[in-house]
């Protein structure tokens, strides 16, 4: 996780830095979380 600049938030997975990134704004991020720490991304 890292902030770029004032306005978005980037995600990437540290097992490949070179792959892309996922870029949030502060308003996309909190449900993100949420989703993450609720376990709707959690595999079956």
């Amino acid at each position: 996780m890292a902030f770029l600049g004032s306005v978005e938030i980037g995600v990437r997975d540290s097992k490949n830095p070179d792959g892309p990134a996922h870029v949030f704004t502060p308003g996309a991020w909190d449900p993100f979380v949420a989703g993450v720490r609720d376990g709707e991304f959690d595999r079956p």
